[in-house]
């Protein structure tokens, strides 16, 4: 079926199309306008996100189906379990984001080049010192060894990436990150695309539609998110190790 994918204008305050009635088949919503804070937090607010090529426009993405983490579904496998419980790891949140973005672009072996362009890491700088954007950080002694960053509104967590310099580092972070929503009562981690690595996890397609009807119910409640820079400390009781 014969489709065409919207242009966006220039202005930052220019209305997405409604995703619902996107026919691109991997879910491609609009292309161009830039990525100014106003819009960025239109396009999360609408369950939709920026991913481009370098020297490339920016296009506009709300995947159908969408692949989400309901913290108080979460469990991890034993082994990840058994490691988390060990604590040999120290936890952050937003103490160091602007080196977690780093680091999540910095070249992966099994893929060419960074989608985090130097323009996508000053636009999420700014959603960070805005208290929009979020990071988790993992330390082994004074050593960051992993974390991801995401966009927290109401009580949607939209996880970007992830990295790890030490084993299962950034799956610790994710455990982490689980702990934070359940405290928090979030309703879903948004995952964006199924992908191998969270194949472990108990991840679930969600279709489009239903999706954004939680987005639009949660995204413009204030954040639930802790305030401040924080040490992360295990709550007594608190446990995810899968039980088969």
């Amino acid at each position: 079926m014969p489709f065409s994918v919207p242009i966006l204008a220039d202005a930052p305050d220019t209305r997405f199309p409604d995703p619902a009635a996107c026919r691109h088949p991997d879910g491609l919503v609009a292309i161009g306008g830039g990525l100014e804070r106003e819009r960025l937090l239109a396009a999360y607010q609408n369950g939709i996100f920026p991913w481009y090529e370098p020297g490339g426009p920016i296009l506009w993405w709300s995947p159908n189906p969408r692949i989400v983490i309901e913290p108080e579904r979460f469990h991890s496998p034993r082994r990840l379990a058994r490691t988390w419980r060990q604590r040999r790891h120290r936890v952050t949140l937003d103490q160091a984001f602007e080196a977690v973005i780093d680091a999540c672009a910095e070249p992966r072996d099994y893929a060419d080049g960074t989608w985090i362009t130097p323009e996508m890491r000053t636009a999420y700088v700014d959603l960070h010192r805005a208290g929009h954007a979020h990071s988790v950080e993992i330390w082994h002694d004074d050593r960051l060894t992993g974390g991801l960053y995401g966009v927290a509104l109401g009580r949607i967590f939209f996880a970007e990436s992830k990295f790890h310099r030490a084993r299962d580092a950034s799956k610790l972070a994710l455990v982490e990150l689980m702990q934070v929503l359940k405290r928090h009562n979030f309703k879903l981690c948004d995952c964006q695309l199924w992908n191998r690595h969270l194949q472990q996890f108990d991840v679930r397609m969600v279709e489009r539609d239903a999706f954004l009807a939680q987005v639009r119910s949660s995204a413009t409640e204030p954040s639930a998110w802790p305030a401040g820079p924080s040490l992360l400390q295990p709550e007594s009781g608190e446990t995810n190790e899968r039980i088969d």
